[in-house]
């Protein structure tokens, strides 16, 4: 409990705990370990077990992985995932903040405001994981919830944020415990009445097919998906179904996805804490186009300069980096495309290194 609340009162992102080291701390995205003895497999199997109940402990067991959230009143929300190696079981913490940030407070543009007010469609969030993907879709489900009359029905794995009911129901099943997985929750979610519906995570075609039909049938769906960039996001949408149903898919995705936003979180210049960059793909008439067509990839070549449905990850790294909040190595580090980087960082004096 004491390392909970060490990782609660810290700016730290993530605690871990493996046996043969002390426990350790993620800060800007650097590991930092504690001035402690090494832990012992016997200590984290204790951590483990303090953790989880016997049912989580025993299906733990059997699967080698497990994922789970804790609460603590006097100490906070925690993400919790435990996995087995060389014969021992390490630990990654999260703590979960009580309070939902707002847009500005996440670097988040207030355009997206219009769209998530939207009655229906498909928004995706993407990026690799750790990079913020749950906590921009908590933030968007929070100004839905504070703006509109609607019942929400959210699948997570598993509940990190917890929503209070304002204006609209907000029904939070978690993988596992309240439904099987995904695809079940996906499959009796028509029959909930929801107007939107969030999903933590698309992870196979089965999934990606009923949202699209949720989103045909006029209900708004937000998820995520671990892709790098934004047109690799559609990429992947299209290419986990079989090549026969591929075109099809394209015509659909065209119809229902209303924007993209793939996001990174960068260390600041000054340490302690780290701030989120991102890659915006609206789907205009253009955009919409060349997806149906199957020309995604000619997406980011023909635009990379910036217009108002497209502005990529290193226009948003670049913009960072001039105005003094991030290195220019950090800033080239998570570019994809360093040249074209390298030709818009113009910082002012003294902002480099």
């Amino acid at each position: 409990m004491s390392l909970l609340r060490y990782l609660a009162n810290s700016p730290a992102t993530d605690m871990l705990l493996t046996a043969g080291v002390p426990p350790s701390i993620k800060l800007s995205n650097e590991l930092k370990r504690a001035a402690m003895n090494p832990l012992t497999p016997g200590d984290c199997e204790r951590y483990a077990r303090e953790l989880m109940s016997e049912k989580d402990w025993d299906d733990f067991l059997g699967l080698g992985d497990y994922d789970l959230a804790v609460t603590y009143p006097e100490t906070g929300r925690f993400r919790v995932n435990l996995y087995k190696q060389r014969n021992s079981i390490s630990i990654t913490l999260r703590h979960i903040v009580d309070i939902l940030p707002s847009l500005e407070e996440l670097n988040l543009p207030s355009w997206i405001i219009e769209y998530i007010l939207m009655p229906h469609g498909l928004i995706i969030v993407s990026g690799p994981a750790g990079h913020g993907k749950t906590t921009t879709l908590a933030a968007m489900v929070d100004i839905i919830n504070t703006s509109r009359k609607c019942n929400i029905v959210t699948l997570e794995d598993p509940i990190e944020y917890l929503h209070e009911h304002k204006k609209s129901n907000v029904n939070q099943r978690e993988i596992g415990l309240d439904t099987k997985s995904f695809v079940e929750g996906l499959k009796h979610v028509f029959r909930q009445d929801p107007d939107i519906i969030v999903v933590g995570e698309m992870r196979d075609a089965d999934s990606f097919a009923i949202a699209l039909q949720a989103a045909d049938t006029g209900h708004l769906v937000l998820t995520t998906v671990h892709a790098s960039t934004s047109v690799s996001t559609i990429e992947r949408a299209i290419n986990i179904f079989p090549p026969h149903q591929q075109n099809l898919i394209r015509t659909r995705l065209a119809d229902n996805l209303l924007f993209v936003l793939s996001q990174r979180l960068v260390p600041l210049k000054k340490g302690e804490g780290s701030i989120l960059a991102y890659e915006k793909l609206i789907t205009s008439y253009s955009i919409k186009n060349f997806i149906r067509e199957g020309k995604t990839h000619q997406i980011k070549s023909q635009m990379l300069s910036g217009t108002e449905e497209f502005t990529s990850l290193e226009a948003s790294l670049a913009q960072l980096y001039n105005s003094g909040f991030i290195t220019f190595e950090n800033a080239l580090l998570y570019s994809e495309n360093k040249q074209f980087f390298k030709d818009m960082a113009k910082p002012s004096e003294g902002s480099r290194g």
